[in-house]
């Protein structure tokens, strides 16, 4: 009873050497609830973490704007005197520092393009790769690379360069960036089953919204010291989490030695008609083989969804790059905001979106219902998105509360989709309880996501030189597209609960005493 357990030899998994130690310590093995704990915590610092080195760069980018100190009223003394302290390479401020700067800021601007571009793609392939390698390593590989190169491009400034051949490094680091999502989602569904998953992982999500936070305000502190250590802090930190994955990570239960409890076993799949399953069946030894690129695509429920979240991100990616900015080039209450204040302004959206995620995913839970839940989310914020456009520059207050509703709506059903969607549809009744699809199916759904959020972006750069009332009608448009993407599933889902209703009180009625024994 006491004794250490290895892993069981059909595991692909060998147990950190964080755990080993911990029961070492205790002289016994971890309960189950411990390793729970440990890969919700772990997981949850490693991917706030991604999102922290990504918040950089639209900070720093509204920073290189060349006409921010220069056009009208959106000049101030504190500009001017940021300008003259930490853009200008050469300490002369004149139209030489203001070439460098309009370098940078071009430099910046096509860095976020190419970086969703090779993120976007490497996803794909990171889910394959996922679900064949040991995810503890591929995580750690993933978070040391991504900190790296993300540091690396902050010694640019350090080292005086301003060459668009720099941008390599932040392809670079988008391409170690992609292993992060699809490995955190598998193995947090590695660990619980349906039952509570939304809210679950709706609680847990929240660490994109924190990530998002914790990258604004380490980045707007750090730009009094010169904009290149607000890329270099966050990627060492990315590397010292990443080191804490490598060791304590758990992979799933078997690579711990312990095997899943009954909830996790018999998570209960709907099939139709009000009628069941175990999402895993115990009783059913499954040799697990990781599941093809075209098969996952064919799972039912994936193609809808990976297209949702194709728009859904569009518009949460557009928020996330260019709030900021956007802030600092709209007056508000007839004023102009600093780039630090923009910068800590733009958290609230955020901050709405940790709320969001949780109040979808526990809704769905309670309903039973992803798609209707999804869905319901993005049609609400059609109006949000309308209502901060045309009043969000009436008072700093007003601003505030329609960013919080916003990012509620924007980001509830984006942190849906790529969580507990994700999970229910890498284990869903087609693959026959193989749980090795996980991390491809994640990866598509996100992968085609983040196409939207490199389009969304990319757009909005051309746009919005025109008219921001024209990016935002985009953005609505967008949101409405992504709730009639689930339309079939809505109409499903529905369908599904009438049918299901409808039977429950035929069979109440037809045999009381059964369904009271029952």
């Amino acid at each position: 009873m006491g004794s250490l357990s290895e892993p069981t030899p059909e595991s692909n998994y060998s147990k950190p050497p964080g755990i080993r130690f911990l029961e070492y310590i205790k002289g016994t093995k971890l309960s189950y609830k411990t390793h729970q704990a440990i890969v919700l915590i772990v997981t949850f610092l490693a991917y706030a973490s991604y999102h922290a080195t990504r918040k950089t760069t639209s900070i720093v980018k509204s920073t290189l704007d060349p006409e921010s100190s220069y056009v009208g009223l959106k000049f101030t003394p504190w500009r001017t005197s940021y300008l003259r302290n930490q853009l200008n390479f050469h300490g002369k401020l004149g139209m030489a520092g203001l070439h460098l700067r309009t370098r940078w800021y071009s430099i910046a601007w096509r860095t976020r393009r190419c970086f969703l571009g090779v993120y976007a793609l490497g996803m794909y392939f990171s889910g394959q790769l996922g679900d064949r390698l040991d995810l503890r390593i591929f995580l750690t590989v993933g978070m040391v690379g991504t900190g790296l190169f993300t540091s690396l491009f902050g010694v640019g400034y350090f080292g005086n360069i301003h060459s668009f051949w720099y941008l390599v490094v932040q392809m670079v680091a988008g391409l170690f960036q992609s292993t992060g999502w699809p490995s955190v989602v598998a193995v947090v569904g590695n660990w619980f089953g349906k039952s509570k998953r939304g809210l679950i992982m709706g609680i847990w999500n929240a660490h994109t919204s924190i990530g998002n936070m914790t990258g604004s305000l380490i980045a707007s502190a750090l730009l009094s010291y010169g904009w290149g250590w607000s890329f270099v802090v966050p990627g060492l930190m990315i590397v010292f989490i990443g080191l804490v994955v490598f060791l304590i990570l758990p992979v799933n239960p078997e690579s711990v030695g312990t095997d899943k409890e009954n909830d996790e076993l018999h998570s209960p799949k709907k099939i139709g008609e009000g009628v069941t399953e175990p999402l895993l069946n115990s009783e059913t030894v499954v040799k697990e083989k990781a599941v093809g690129f075209i098969t996952a695509w064919k799972i039912p429920g994936v193609a809808p969804f990976a297209l949702c979240l194709f728009f859904a991100k569009l518009v949460a990616y557009t928020f996330l790059y260019w709030l900021p900015f956007y802030t600092t080039h709209t007056a508000i209450d007839g004023k102009y905001l600093s780039s630090t204040t923009a910068g800590n302004l733009s958290t609230l959206f955020d901050v709405g979106g940790v709320l969001g995620g949780i109040l979808a995913g526990h809704i769905s839970d309670r309903l039973g219902a992803r798609a209707i839940t999804a869905a319901s989310f993005m049609y609400c914020a059609i109006p949000a998105l309308f209502f901060y456009r045309s009043y969000g520059h009436v008072s700093l207050t007003v601003n505030i509360i329609l960013m919080f509703i916003t990012g509620m709506f924007v980001n509830g059903p984006y942190a849906l989709i790529t969580t507990a969607v994700s999970a229910d549809l890498g284990t869903h009744s087609s693959l026959e309880g193989n749980s090795r699809a996980l991390a491809t199916v994640t990866a598509i759904i996100d992968g085609t996501g983040s196409v939207g959020a490199a389009i969304g972006p990319l757009i909005t750069g051309y746009i919005s030189s025109t008219s921001w009332s024209a990016v935002f009608t985009m953005l609505m448009a967008a949101a409405l597209i992504a709730g009639l993407l689930l339309t079939r599933l809505v109409v499903a889902e529905v369908a599904a609960k009438i049918e299901e209703s409808r039977s429950q009180g035929g069979s109440a009625s037809r045999f009381p005493v059964q369904a009271l024994e029952v």
